[in-house]
């Protein structure tokens, strides 16, 4: 046993204290054809589990001869299911969030192993003949229209292609017992975006900002070391544009590139955009495709078939070899944030990429992050590419900000400002488009019962209920839905109220403020089903709605030429929340939202309507000024050290019994206490433990920690430390994760 070599496998089991490979021998059935990469099946404690060769090796000293080695139960998957690149990328991801090695590799190739076969088509198919096409001139008329049908539309079937061909079927079967034709399949590629082919895309004249900024990202590709760019642009700045000709110049170069974008609601306009300069090159991923989608596009990139990634967060785990150019497009959103393990930012991976394959990182965004504007600045890691000013040389739109709480004085307690009334009106009467945002889907917040007071809520998490037309009310978090009641389950009172708003309601509203309008709404609820976003926009796009009621998926990206007034119904939504990038939120929200209008001739304007006239972030975002909130916003992080300023992570502690919870999070922070208290971590602050802003979700009673340090490197040696010493599912059914660089503290 001495000499032999044994199989190093990563076992399928997400827990922390089993991070590591274990040795497995191969059984002589296997040999030669286990290889690293390969998906095996092996013997887990009393379980079967699968698991992922990771090379081979011989016993470490000390463990020959005292201790029974398995054997591999069963192959899987020859694989190789992972490439080097993405074994290396999983690591580091599990070094830097501290998560199980596995959770990390699953995560990433998740589309290669779900088995999926590739799509086979079965009919009919022209026979490869020697000799050229001499022999067509010796077949009847019917025989050649045959030939020829099958020629142009290979794999039909034999009804089918009889029909095409104006024959009937026994001609068929002649040049098939001929040899002329023969039945066979094919592999068909599952397509999710058919309708988005190739389109002719005219020449535009850049602006000198534009080129300066493609010359920069260019040369960096052209010296193939590992460069980042913060390309800060304002809305209809030409972004897209700057990307599209540097993806060019890397395809030129031989290197392939990746486009993220945040939302898939952008998707279907992304690809429309894509596909027209780079035809079936572009391959998408995002979780709306299906898993037979996924899998051949995964195919495609693996293969080299489609060197243009475009997609979601996870399309930065696309099996690329040879990446010269990662773009993410709307950097600042928080949306690249995986809110479950592992808790990865698409940035971060980006960045690994980009130093993993010496190539270049353009992070894009009218509102960026403020940590990337920071890393920006001179001396910083990132290079800042400016935008000022809109292609065509078009104003930004004027923004009007709406005290509403005038108008209530006036007398006007409507969903809708006098103000932005006459602006509908005017803008329908002139055959213009609208936009009304509000960030809050459903018909009415919360109901309560007018006489004894109880609010409606879930009975699974602290949240109320959100009435929907139709009469039902939902959970947003869990999704528990239930009808709305006729009476008060507590009182027996009939006199239920319904009060806050949503885009449902503000649809109705439309509705009956201006029966003449042709309304869309755009929401997660209207865009549930496959292909909805695309929908919705194409329709909204060519001019079959008026206006376009819509949450944050209208805020980002869309370009709406026709659209020449933009209302933001609540600009204080996000403003009051418990996290302290809500006024950084607040402001990217307005601003963005505010960026849809103005993009053609027609100009634009904006309407703010806001509790909160005087909150920095609105009047910034309503000057389009980005730079000055930066300073300002930056003053207070900078007194409260919060990030830029130090790192963060949180500790979420979860369970069913409320009291096991809260002892558990008490428990750990005495813990850490200890751990800090003779300074070898640096300076760490301890915030709590205290309830989550969300105290219940799905019947978990949540309590966090939050740890704040200067050195990102501390904190996790911290963290790591101490889930080694902790259990992380703790006694009472306590389970304990850990989010570093946390995007939501709710």
């Amino acid at each position: 046993m001495e000499n032999q070599v044994f199989a190093e496998v990563l076992v399928d089991v997400g827990a922390h204290k089993i991070n590591r490979v274990f040795h497995y021998s191969v059984p002589p059935g296997l040999e030669g054809r286990i290889q690293a990469g390969s998906r095996v099946m092996v013997s887990f404690g009393r379980r079967r589990t699968g698991g992922f060769v990771t090379g081979f090796s011989r016993l470490p000293e000390g463990l020959a001869g005292r201790t029974e080695i398995k054997e591999i139960l069963e192959l899987l998957d020859e694989g190789p299911v992972y490439t080097p690149a993405q074994m290396d990328l999983a690591a580091w991801m599990a070094g830097f969030y501290l998560c199980p090695l596995v959770s990390a590799l699953n995560s990433i190739i998740w589309p290669r192993i779900q088995g999926m076969d590739a799509k086979m088509a079965r009919g009919i198919y022209p026979a490869e003949l020697t000799g050229g096409t001499g022999f067509l001139d010796k077949l009847t008329k019917k025989r050649r229209l045959v030939w020829k049908a099958a020629g142009e539309h290979p794999g039909m079937s034999r009804k089918d292609l009889a029909g095409a061909a104006g024959v009937s079927v026994s001609v068929i079967d002649s040049l098939v017992s001929g040899g002329l034709l023969y039945y066979g399949s094919i592999e068909m590629r599952r397509n999710p975006y058919p309708e988005e082919g190739p389109a002719a895309r005219g020449g535009f004249l850049l602006t000198a900002d534009q080129s300066l900024a493609l010359r920069e990202i260019n040369s960096a590709t052209d010296r193939y070391a590992r460069e980042v760019f913060l390309l800060f642009g304002v809305t209809s700045s030409g972004k897209t544009e700057v990307y599209l000709r540097s993806i060019e110049h890397t395809l030129a170069r031989g290197r392939q590139s990746v486009v993220m974008v945040p939302e898939i609601s952008l998707t279907p306009q992304m690809v429309s955009v894509f596909k027209g300069q780079f035809g079936d090159r572009v391959a998408v991923l995002h979780s709306r495709l299906s898993d037979g989608e996924r899998y051949d596009e995964w195919r495609r990139i693996a293969s080299g078939e489609a060197p243009v990634v475009l997609g979601a967060r996870s399309a930065s785990f696309a099996p690329l070899d040879n990446p010269g150019l990662i773009i993410l497009d709307e950097e600042h959103e928080n949306s690249y944030k995986q809110e479950d393990n592992p808790r990865y930012h698409a940035r971060d991976v980006a960045l690994w990429l980009a130093g993993r394959f010496r190539a270049v990182a353009v992070l894009g965004s009218a509102t960026p992050a403020l940590e990337s504007y920071y890393r920006a600045q001179p001396g910083g890691p990132y290079r800042l590419l400016t935008l000022p000013g809109r292609v065509e040389m078009r104003p930004l739109p004027g923004v009007r900000v709406i005290d509403m709480r005038e108008e209530i004085k006036e007398g006007n307690a409507g969903l809708f400002s006098r103000a932005l009334v006459d602006a509908v009106r005017e803008k329908l009467e002139r055959g213009e488009q609208v936009i009304l945002f509000l960030n809050r889907r459903g018909y009415a917040t919360f109901v309560v019962c007018r006489d004894c007071g109880l609010v409606m809520k879930c009975p699974h998490c602290d949240i109320s209920l959100t009435y929907h037309t139709g009469g039902s009310l939902r959970c947003h978090y869990c999704n528990h839905a239930t009808s709305a009641p006729d009476c008060c389950p507590d009182c027996g009172s009939g006199h239920l109220g319904y009060f806050g708003t949503g885009t449902q309601k503000i649809e109705e509203e439309v509705a009956r403020v201006f029966p003449e309008a042709r309304v869309v709404r755009m929401d997660s609820d209207t865009t549930s089903r496959k292909g909805s976003h695309g929908k919705i926009l194409k329709v909204f796009r060519e001019g079959g709605a008026d206006i376009l009621v819509g949450t944050q998926m209208v805020a980002k990206g869309l370009d709406m030429p026709g659209v020449t007034l933009v209302g933001v119904v609540g600009a204080d939504l996000t403003l009051h929340m418990p996290d302290f990038r809500s006024a950084e939120r607040t402001f990217q929200l307005v601003a963005q939202v505010a960026g849809r209008a103005g993009r053609s001739d027609l100009g634009g304007e904006v309407l703010v309507q806001t509790y909160s006239p005087d909150h920095y972030s609105i009047i910034y975002a309503s000057r389009h000024d980005y730079i000055n909130f930066y300073k300002h916003e930056m003053r207070i992080r900078k007194a409260l050290q919060y990030p830029p300023y130090t790192r963060l992570a949180r500790v979420l502690f979860t369970g069913r019994d409320e009291d096991a919870v809260r002892k558990a999070a008490e428990r750990l922070a005495s813990i850490l206490a200890r751990m800090t208290e003779k300074g070898e971590y640096g300076d760490i602050e301890l915030l709590g433990p205290a309830a989550a802003p969300l105290p219940r979700i799905k019947d978990r009673y949540r309590h966090h920690l939050v740890v704040k340090s200067k050195s990102g490197k501390m904190l996790r040696g911290l963290l790591k430390n101490m889930m080694d010493r902790v259990e992380l599912k703790g006694k009472g059914g306590v389970n304990i994760s850990v989010d570093i660089d946390p995007q939501n503290l709710m």
